[in-house]
């Protein structure tokens, strides 16, 4: 079992969607997958269930059907940082309770174990920690989507140097068009691949992309 590690610039640079994209083109290569959402916060509660969509999209993208509270075991209803929506409950988000996630998913026995991070890279769980150290822990590719937007450069740079600092694999980036009205798009991608490799993809705004996309973005990976 392969396990590999989504994360982003920042919120909302389109996470979920890019994991998405490379479990679909994991899938479209014949692997079994299996997608983790350890901790998400903004969740809507529905018949005593915290629900949250991004995760409920890993679980609908997955090729093995496992239950929502194992793709999402750390779940809370208020949008905002998930360790003060911990602190507000008493609780604390510590290493174990994601660990215990992944070791849940992992008896499954899919192919590749696709995990998406909350937020950006250093997200605090509380009590001095980070969520950045659990993929170094257990030796995940990282796999770094930028949000193709003004001051993307100065969010990507640091994002990968501080991957690389902490011990991390840092397996490559994506760069997601979020915003159609950049300027210069072309000379910013160029930027970004001069300090951080080739892309393994660059993604359109609001373009489906065909399964032989989809499968290139995992292609330089396997």
């Amino acid at each position: 079992m392969q396990k590999w590690f989504i994360t982003g610039t920042d919120t909302d640079v389109g996470k979920t969607y890019v994991g998405q994209l490379v479990m679909q083109g994991l899938a479209i290569r014949g692997y079994q997958t299996l997608g983790y959402k350890p901790i998400s916060a903004g969740c809507e509660n529905i018949n005593g269930e915290l629900q949250n969509e991004d995760a409920m999209q890993y679980q609908q993208t997955s090729t093995i059907s496992v239950p929502l509270n194992e793709v999402n075991p750390i779940a809370y209803e208020p949008p905002i940082a998930p360790h003060i929506a911990a602190a507000q409950k008493g609780e604390t988000i510590t290493f174990d309770m994601l660990a215990h996630g992944l070791t849940q998913l992992s008896r499954y026995q899919p192919d590749f174990l696709v995990t998406e991070g909350a937020g950006g890279w250093r997200l605090p769980l509380g009590n001095g920690q980070f969520l950045s150290k659990f993929p170094v822990q257990h030796d995940m590719k990282i796999i770094l989507v930028v949000g193709l937007r003004l001051g993307c450069l100065n969010h990507a740079l640091l994002t990968a140097e501080a991957i690389k600092a902490d011990g991390g694999h840092f397996a490559g980036w994506i760069g997601n068009h979020i915003d159609p009205n950049m300027l210069n798009q072309a000379e910013n991608i160029d930027a970004l691949t001069e300090h951080l490799g080739q892309p393994l993809a660059i993604i359109p705004f609001n373009k489906a992309l065909l399964n032989d996309e989809k499968a290139a973005i995992v292609d330089p990976l396997l």
